[in-house]
């Protein structure tokens, strides 16, 4: 069995794309046959009007797809803020090979909106105001040959990148204030924390009802491993100093690929890891092998025009299935 993650940065069609869709579907089809996954968890998925029909569609993922292995595939996505068709933008969608059970969007389920006092910009003194997460995570439970299930999250977490503040910006790239960017950066960062938090505490509750349970979790954490995100989602032995909880731990398999080779994106030169694959044990125990299908990228920070395909890079685990 082959799982990857992909994101495909805010597929979209003419006129909210910056590039001609022929352009997009050209540089991103040869790169999703090359994966040849049987399942695969995409971020970024915009949402389309259809005449006629109230809510959004995947018009775009439909074209892109017509033609692939992926065309028949099952298909989970998140859903619109009315809870009918999908969202705008940056949609979480998982392809299947197999079939597809329940299927169930968490947020906040686990982990309050945060309540914060700013203390810059319009809401500066006001009452605490709720800090949502930007997206949810979508678990779908997969059904596998033989009858095993495989719990699949796929994720897409906040960018650090400053979350807006009431009256603090400019423009949509100028801030008007040093403390309003640093506000919120910091409020960023509490978003992509947080939700880390969210994840560790959904697969807590697999792990409870079934210690043996098959679970993967792949997409952009827009973080390292090192960083507190994958800390909280991996909840290491070493970290919490019980071996009775080692069962409970993640393991981040890109940590199979070749250092040289371990990058999925590259950031003024600087090659970075910020999409993963994690598996629970039991899953981890079946890995054969990693990739991340990086020849080709260039570095998002330098790039002069749109990009025709993504700055992120596939990442493709495989398993041995009983």
């Amino acid at each position: 069995m082959r799982l990857a993650t992909f994101n495909v940065e805010s597929l979209d069609l003419p006129t909210e794309a910056e590039v001609p869709f022929e352009n997009r579907a050209a540089a991103l089809r040869p790169a999703l046959e090359r994966i040849a996954a049987d399942i695969l968890c995409l971020q970024e998925v915009n949402g389309q009007h259809v005449a006629g029909a109230p809510e959004r569609r995947l018009v775009a993922l439909d074209m892109l797809l017509r033609g692939t292995r992926y065309e028949t595939y099952n298909r989970a996505a998140t859903s619109g803020p009315t809870g009918r068709g999908v969202a705008s933008v940056h949609n979480l969608v998982t392809l299947s090979r197999y079939p597809i059970g329940l299927q169930r969007e968490v947020r906040h389920q686990h982990v309050p909106p945060l309540l914060y006092r700013y203390v810059s910009g319009g809401f500066k003194g006001s009452e605490p105001q709720p800090i949502d997460f930007d997206r949810p995570l979508l678990l779908t439970e997969v059904e596998l040959p033989g009858g095993r299930g495989l719990a699949v999250i796929n994720l897409h977490l906040r960018a650090p990148r400053a979350s807006a503040v009431s009256g603090e910006k400019l423009s949509s790239s100028q801030w008007r204030t040093t403390s309003g960017w640093a506000e919120g950066y910091f409020l960023s960062s509490l978003k992509r924390t947080s939700q880390a938090l969210e994840l560790r505490m959904l697969v807590d509750g697999l792990l409870a009802r079934d210690p043996e349970c098959l679970i993967a979790v792949a997409g952009d954490f827009n973080a390292e491993d090192h960083e507190t995100p994958i800390r909280l989602a991996v909840a290491a032995e070493e970290q919490t100093g019980n071996p009775a909880l080692a069962a409970r731990s993640l393991m981040v398999l890109d940590r199979a690929i070749p250092a040289d080779r371990r990058w999925s994106v590259l950031h003024r030169g600087r090659p970075t890891m910020l999409d993963h694959i994690l598996a629970s044990q039991s899953l981890a125990s079946r890995l054969r092998g990693m990739e991340a299908h990086n020849e080709g990228l260039g570095d998002e920070a330098l790039g002069a025009t749109a990009i025709a395909g993504s700055s992120h890079a596939p990442l493709v685990a495989e398993f041995a299935l009983d």
